[in-house]
């Protein structure tokens, strides 16, 4: 999952971004903004009020859509309460800690046991080098009190361990945000600016390649099962406003006898500046276990790098019949001091450096003359 959040300080950086965009332009006329600038000069001079009208919009439409867009963001970015994981990183130097307990049941009709569980899962993530990488180390500490009956005869125990841990990188290949250019505001009409876009629907990908591990005399380990083994994913994100998909297609354990493949699908909604809720779908096929589970929930953003969440989950069977409820915390260690923002594009970043070379030429006749006058 990827707990978005749009708050009022995304927005006033968005009209900061703006007029930067708009004073490197100036001495490009062959940029979109210069073009955008002389175009709402002009009509100045025009009498129809509707292309004033028109023009307004346009402007205010550029100021919601032409921010830069890059991997850290103003607000904490967390994969809590659901189990997938979003596209993007944190962003260099940001240290990131996602925890929380839960507890439930699993009822097994065909093994006659039933099993009470508490655990405490946990991730922590750290941007490192580039904005698209990111490290991770994950996992779940899980206690299982098991009652079973047998024909007639009841027995009880109690396991307890690391029942899964993981360590791994993710790296964004594809941002479409970077990679599409970006759509220009058509200034004269209003339902040409509202049409749908079908590029909207091409996703953000990242590959995640990574290891569990295990130390010591593992209950949770199957007979036979490697202390260490490879797994990979491949990870989508489409960001649409106040709604996010989020998809994970994820290959388990791939040197053992017995894979398991998962595939989780993510939707979150942005009720409000603070508050969010997801509904999530996980698949699970392997040899030993297959299962369809559920989850829903809500996280509450405190600050910016602060959330709190709650979410339950239940399967769909009776081999075994499970529920679980969990309740998290997500807090950032935020080291980001100067915002690394991703180029839009080749074209834009030549500009970008022909205007700074500019300004630092207007800098140095400046200070020639100020010498020139003593």
């Amino acid at each position: 999952m990827s707990t978005v959040f749009n708050t009022p300080d995304n927005d006033a950086s968005n009209i900061l971004k703006l007029f930067a965009k708009i004073k490197i332009s100036r001495h490009n006329q062959g940029s979109f903004s210069y073009k955008i600038i002389i175009n709402l000069i002009s009509l100045r001079q025009s009498t129809r009020i509707s292309m004033r009208r028109s023009a307004i919009f346009s402007l205010l439409l550029l100021v919601i859509t032409s921010s830069l867009h890059a991997q850290y963001t103003e607000t904490i970015n967390s994969n809590r309460p659901g189990q997938s994981q979003g596209a993007f990183a944190v962003g260099t130097n940001v240290l990131q800690v996602e925890t929380g307990p839960y507890f439930g049941n699993d009822d097994h009709a065909g093994l006659g046991t039933d099993t009470d569980i508490w655990g405490i899962d946990y991730q922590l993530r750290y941007g490192l080098l580039f904005e698209r990488l990111e490290l991770n180390i994950s996992g779940s500490f899980e206690n299982q009190d098991i009652t079973r009956n047998f024909l007639g005869v009841t027995s009880e125990g109690t396991i307890r361990n690391f029942k899964t841990n993981s360590i791994g990188a993710k790296y964004l290949v594809f941002d479409p945000n970077v990679s599409l250019a970006e759509d220009k505001p058509n200034l004269y009409s209003w339902k040409a600016n509202q049409r749908f876009k079908w590029k909207t629907l091409i996703p953000a990908v990242s590959i995640y390649a990574g290891a569990n591990f295990s130390f010591g005399d593992n209950p949770y380990l199957y007979e036979g099962e490697g202390k260490f083994s490879p797994k990979a994913a491949i990870i989508t994100q489409n960001n649409w406003g106040r709604w996010v998909l989020v998809l994970n297609l994820i290959a388990d354990k791939l040197t053992e006898d017995f894979r398991s493949y998962v595939g989780i699908a993510t939707v979150t909604h942005t009720v409000s500046q603070n508050f969010a809720v997801f509904g999530e779908y996980q698949a699970i096929k392997g040899d030993i276990y297959v299962d369809d589970l559920a989850r829903a929930g809500a996280a509450y953003l405190v600050g910016k790098n602060l959330q709190f969440d709650v979410s339950g989950l239940v399967n769909f069977k009776e081999t075994p019949s499970r529920w679980q409820v969990a309740a998290g915390i997500s807090y950032r260690l935020d080291l980001h001091k100067v915002d690394e923002f991703l180029e839009e594009s080749n074209e834009g970043n030549k500009r970008r450096q022909r205007s700074k070379r500019l300004d630092d030429k207007i800098e140095e006749g400046d200070t020639d003359d100020g010498g020139g006058s003593n």
